[in-house]
């Protein structure tokens, strides 16, 4: 997979998170009812939110909290990963809704805050089995921002789906395992003169060295 800008990333983040905006304005303005598109624990006929539930929020304000991160982290992602990254987006997506469908509370859950929280834990785990310059460097900048997601994935609000969280971060750390090593690892810069042979000096040359040997017979 091709490598991508950092600004080029951030775009195509802007883009997607743009699309959520549309969705959720749609519903507003047009009464759409897109609870329709949540995921229902053990409800077959509605396991086609497993796969839709990312795409809707329950407010703009739900929206509004998980814009940002998905920008930041998706744009991390996408730069930082050129091979893994539509497996990491795939695994965190579909380990929180099944996990939802199957080991969530009898609601409706929607939202895509799993998805962030399965990109933050990826990214958070992988620079500790890559180890780096660049993974390490995406990750400080991501835990600093985010670094509240490691407590939101357990229980705190009941008007918030922590199994969605919970559920995709276990995405985010299983893609880390299985696809740490697909992406080539940057190149470390190197400087001339670090590939340079040691010279002897023009005007001592190996004259040192025979002063040592002439210490050494003294000595015995």
């Amino acid at each position: 997979m091709q490598s991508i800008s950092l600004k080029h990333a951030i775009v195509i983040s802007v883009c997607a998170v743009s699309a959520l905006w549309v969705i959720q304005s749609a519903g507003v303005l047009f009464s759409l009812p897109l609870n329709m598109l949540g995921v229902v624990p053990w409800a077959w006929e509605r396991s086609y939110g497993i796969l839709t539930s990312p795409l809707v929020h329950g407010s703009y304000e739900h929206l509004f909290h998980n814009t940002l991160p998905l920008i930041v982290l998706g744009s991390m992602l996408l730069y930082g990963y050129p091979s893994s990254r539509n497996k990491v987006l795939l695994s965190a997506w579909l380990c929180s809704g099944v996990g939802v469908f199957l080991f969530g509370r009898d609601s409706v859950h929607i939202g895509a805050s799993g998805i962030s929280h399965g990109l933050f834990f990826f990214l958070f785990v992988v620079s500790i089995l890559r180890r780096d310059k660049r993974s390490v460097a995406l990750m400080m900048i991501a835990f600093f921002m985010y670094g509240g997601m490691i407590m939101t994935i357990f229980p705190r609000d009941p008007s918030i789906s922590f199994e969605a969280h919970f559920f995709g971060a276990v995405g985010g750390v299983v893609a880390a395992f299985l696809w740490w090593r697909r992406d080539p690892k940057p190149d470390v810069k190197r400087y001339s003169w670090e590939n340079e042979e040691e010279l002897d000096d023009p005007v001592i040359g190996d004259a040192w060295k025979q002063d040592a040997d002439d210490e050494r017979r003294e000595q015995q």
